[in-house]
């Protein structure tokens, strides 16, 4: 079943085909958007008068004879110098939400992609070994967030966590666990339990350290450690079995992390630059011999024109040092060999701190040299985002200046909020257990709303306070509004929610429905542009129409049968619009608040 066109793809057909029909040849876009002056205005007359040199406002007049209306338009009026203000029927816009919200697929109204793909979205990307910090936090929940518009959309999105499980510090944890091999034991045999992500963290926490101490102190046992990197790399059986328990050892905890993020992690995603090794060589091989890359100073290196150092001296890509060894190049080269050849992918997205941009700039031109990537068949874009700040506006610290670990971000932000609905639940409705549960639905809410209803590429202050807050862009105030209708929709009993075409709207009702038709093209510009900050945008838009016409037109207590109704199925309406568009997001909306 094709979902229900919205209100503004209906209109920008009906002014295309008039526009074809007064200028066959035309081919010329409306240029249609909502307006304050009526429900939409048309401005693409002014350019097509321009390009055929005609006077605008009699253009507009033909245009005007040719529009077919029907029951969709009220009224189209020619302003100014040839604008088009358009103002549908009540009618119209009725019934068209009463077809999108009777959608069988719960779309409302938002398509499927006409062509979808296969995107690979690389993100989520936490180091083996280490504690999650305040730097993880934006790549995985910018990240989760594309993945579910583009999966929304129909495309074929295949996840991938490039976690960071090879390289020369192994071997110092390596030789210090065969020689201490009870380190990393648990005190329950059960990896599930509650409390088995922490310990695992602490385990290695505690066993890093302790490496390091000796390995800065002990030449003997450093001499040990580096011949145990040898090994690594030759694949030793026995050493790479020691990698494999701190590799286990790490998901535990990276998964305990994303389980609080209320984040699907999937093992078979994850797929570190271990997971590239054996394709190293064959890599280099390739670039060499095409040409793309040379040997400088005994390095394998690939030379941009446009790159330059601070002296004006270019600055290389190196993809295998003059030692042998490959670099971080050489395994983000072969993880797109992977992606376009082995998944067949047509798009490649990295969610990746802005501040790596220039390595990606010059890996993503060193594949297009190679063949591997291109600007028609397959593409590849880095997702880049800007840093997490504290209050002062300077990088988020604890206040003794160090790295604030994510697990404690958002168990502050859990309390915070839990805080929050402990203090609106005035009653005493909830037990301690839905506290607790909306508590974590509401602070995680808040923490990736904060994140997400900022462009990816700016920085954002974290500011707890604001985030858990009723007031304001935040998704407490978006989840309230969701609970305030469920509420409404509570109190309503055996009166069901009825659309009622025949009935003439208040302007806080047109403005709220108008909103509501716009999330199908919305859901489509945030997927198209992975731009998760525009839904959110919209979203916040939504809940405020919809305070307004909470505020304006009275639901249960409306001046008739109809009226009541009519207006319980917009609250309805503008719930399932609330619950998918926070869905898409990754934020639960809980039924009581």
């Amino acid at each position: 079943m094709a979902p229900v066109k919205s209100l503004t793809a209906t209109v920008h057909q009906r002014l295309a085909d008039a526009l074809t029909a007064t200028l066959p040849e035309a081919h010329a876009d409306p240029l249609l958007r909502r307006s304050d002056r009526a429900d939409f205005q048309a401005n693409g007359i002014l350019a097509l008068a321009k390009k055929t040199k005609a006077n605008p406002r009699d253009l507009a007049t033909q245009v005007v004879a040719n529009v077919t209306s029907a029951d969709l338009i009220k009224d189209i009026e020619v302003s100014g110098p040839g604008f088009l203000n358009i103002t549908l029927t009540d009618k119209a816009i009725v019934e068209n939400l009463a077809a999108r919200s009777a959608d069988p697929d719960a779309r409302l109204g938002a398509p499927l992609a006409p062509h979808p793909g296969t995107t690979v979205i690389d993100y989520a990307q936490p180091n083996v070994a280490k504690e999650m910090h305040v730097g993880h936090l934006r790549s995985a929940v910018i990240g989760d967030a594309v993945v579910q518009l583009l999966e929304f959309t129909g495309e074929n999105v295949i996840r991938r966590h490039h976690i960071g499980d090879w390289g020369t510090q192994f071997g110092m944890l390596i030789q210090y666990l065969d020689e201490h091999p009870h380190e990393l034991d648990h005190k329950s045999d059960d990896a599930a339990s509650e409390n088995s992500g922490e310990e695992a963290m602490s385990n290695l926490d505690r066993l890093y350290k302790t490496a390091r101490k000796l390995f800065d102190s002990d030449e003997e046992f450093k001499t040990r450690a580096r011949l145990r990197v040898v090994d690594l790399q030759a694949g030793d059986p026995a050493t790479l079995a020691i990698w494999q328990k701190f590799v286990d050892e790490s998901k535990i905890y990276f998964f305990s992390v994303f389980e609080k993020l209320d984040m699907e992690i999937r093992d078979a995603d994850i797929v570190g630059e271990s997971g590239y090794n054996d394709m190293l060589d064959e890599t280099c091989r390739l670039l060499e011999e095409s040409g793309v890359a040379v040997r400088s100073e005994g390095a394998l290196c690939v030379f941009f024109d446009d790159i330059k150092g601070p002296e004006g001296n270019p600055v290389p890509l190196i993809v295998r040092k003059s030692d042998g060894g490959y670099g971080y190049a050489a395994t983000d080269l072969s993880a797109i060999r992977d992606r376009v050849f082995n998944l067949k992918a047509n798009s490649l997205v990295y969610v990746v701190d802005a501040r790596q941009s220039l390595h990606f700039k010059m890996v993503f031109e060193t594949a297009r040299r190679a063949g591997w990537l291109n600007d028609e068949d397959v593409k590849a874009f880095q997702l880049a985002f800007g840093t997490v700040l504290g209050k002062d506006g300077k990088p988020f610290k604890t206040r003794e200046g160090e790295t604030v670990k994510l697990v404690d971000l958002l168990d502050e932000a859990v309390d915070r909020a839990t805080t929050v609905v402990r203090e609106k639940d005035t009653l005493g409705q909830l037990s301690d257990a839905e506290v607790a549960e909306r508590g974590a639905q509401v602070g995680i809410g808040a923490v990736k709303y904060a994140d997400l209803s900022t462009s990816a590429n700016r920085d954002y202050k974290f500011d707890l306070d604001q985030m858990v807050s009723l007031n304001g862009d935040t998704s407490v105030y978006l989840q309230y509004a969701y609970a305030r209708i469920q509420s409404i929709l509570r109190k309503a009993g055996e009166v069901r929610p009825q659309p009622h075409p025949e009935l003439e709207l208040h302007d806080a009702e047109r403005a709220l429905a108008l909103h509501v038709d716009a999330f199908a093209e919305t859901v489509t510009d945030s997927a198209t542009e992975y731009a998760p900050h525009k839904l959110a945008a919209y979203l916040y838009q939504l809940a405020s129409l919809y305070t307004t016409f909470y505020d304006k037109c009275p639901v249960l207590k409306a001046e008739t049968t109809q009226q009541v109704t009519n207006r319980l199925f917009l609250c309805d309406v503008t719930a399932k619009t609330l619950h998918q568009g926070m869905a898409l997001l990754g934020i639960r909306t809980p039924e009581r608040l």
